[in-house]
């Protein structure tokens, strides 16, 4: 390989090229940038510095590694709160114009060193491909960008015009489609584009409750992305659930899982702080809600550790005979005197059972606690639109003791800075 493609695989960390690719550039631009957080934060405008690498040349047909650097984040983080190591990612576009036309998604890692209080912000740098087309001139130009600090977004757009940061020549070579390849991106933050509101997804099957003698019965994990509404706004996001039931008589025993831990604490949380709840939606022969809820964390949670979310238990007793399916639904989490509401926008089922009526069972939405049947309202999917930005609709959980607002603030407070009016 020639000293260009060993520099652009050093700047690009593994991108395709072609042998003939030329020489790694790499330029820096600045520019003024408009900076919006989670609702309750005031928008805050300062510069964005960012310096770009790219090869000089390549031929069509190429795929190359394009780099954005944080030269300056035009942040620093006041003296609030402490953020912990790898809790902040960024993403964001680079626009591709000239004589090919593309948006380029960029993606960092969630790696930072931990970030004290009045410290400067780190961000890591940000990676996209772009597979080249047509031949002639491809400049490259920094655009908007997001920063998810743990659960919190903050969105930055350039106020200004932003000067082209690289070029790239392109000669006449091998064939290509004009589509470009994102780099990997953190599934805590992949959006999903779901069906209708309420309609359960067709494609979710689910174990069968049947046979007699059958006691145990295991349901499909499902991916349900889902709406959080916290103190400090609305905030996205997808968790894999899995409901299991356990046949006792005619009712049966559920047990809803999250298969993975949502997200770091970014404040000690002392133990018997946070309990989880969710009314599981019933779906077939059978309509209501089962309440189900875990215990609240048995120990202290410290700024920095995973918080998990404990199997969440109640009882379903059948109100009509045939197939009743089971799916997540409105999951509700009461912290430290704070109650954060999370909606799925669409429900899938994870569980189908064969079941008989029983007296006072589900069927036709009759009240009752987690002890066993339903709520008073029936909850069948229809609920707000929304989407995914992270692994585990629990990322909300950061909003726990009022820490999100501090966090946010934290995260965002530009400088030097001109405040927005």
């Amino acid at each position: 390989m020639s000293a260009a493609g060993v520099a652009l695989v050093l700047g690009g960390a593994g991108a395709l090229l072609g042998l003939a690719a030329g020489s790694a550039q790499a330029a820096e631009v600045s520019f003024a940038t408009h900076c919006v957080p989670p609702a309750g934060i005031t928008p805050v405008d300062g510069t964005t510095k960012v310096e770009v690498t790219a090869p000089a040349t390549a031929k069509v047909g190429d795929t190359v590694t394009v780099v954005w650097k944080f030269v300056q984040a035009a942040s620093k983080n006041p003296d609030i709160i402490d953020l912990p190591a790898n809790s902040v990612q960024p993403s964001g576009t680079l626009k591709a114009a000239g004589a090919q036309a593309a948006a380029i998604a960029m993606q960092g890692a969630r790696e930072n060193p931990a970030i004290p209080k009045g410290a400067a912000m780190v961000l890591s740098d940000m990676k996209g491909t772009l597979k080249l087309t047509t031949p002639g001139e491809v400049t490259l130009t920094p655009d908007a960008y997001t920063v998810n600090a743990m659960s919190t977004d903050t969105k930055c757009t350039p106020t200004e015009t932003v000067q082209k940061a690289a070029t790239i020549e392109v000669s006449p070579g091998g064939g290509g489609s004009s589509s470009t390849t994102p780099a990997p991106t953190d599934s805590a933050s992949q959006s999903t584009s779901p069906p209708a509101s309420g309609t359960p997804d067709p494609s979710a099957s689910a174990s069968d409750g049947t046979g007699s003698d059958q006691s145990d019965f295991t349901g499909k994990e499902v991916d349900i992305p889902y709406t959080c509404q916290s103190p400090i706004g609305e905030k996205k996001a997808t968790s894999p659930i899995q409901i299991d039931a356990k046949k006792n008589g005619g009712s049966f025993g559920l047990t809803v899982k999250f298969k993975k831990s949502v997200m770091d604490s970014p404040a000690d949380i002392p133990k018997g702080s946070v309990k989880p709840s969710m009314e599981v939606v019933l779906g077939g022969a059978d309509k209501g809600t089962v309440h189900v809820e875990g215990p609240t964390n048995a120990k202290d949670i410290k700024s920095g550790d995973p918080i998990e979310i404990p199997d969440l238990t109640g009882t379903y007793k059948p109100g009509a005979d045939g197939k009743s399916t089971l799916s997540p639904g409105v999951l509700t989490i009461n912290a430290l005197g704070t109650t954060t509401t999370c909606k799925p926008d669409r429900t899938a089922v994870s569980l189908t059972l064969d079941t008989s009526a029983q007296a006072s069972g589900a069927s036709g939405g009759s009240s009752s606690t987690s002890g066993g049947g339903t709520s008073s309202s029936s909850s069948s999917g229809g609920l707000a639109q929304t989407g995914s930005d992270d692994h585990g609709a629990l990322k909300a959980l950061g909003l726990v003791a009022g820490t999100a607002v501090l966090l946010g603030a934290a995260v965002f407070t530009f400088m030097p800075g001109r405040r927005a009016r």
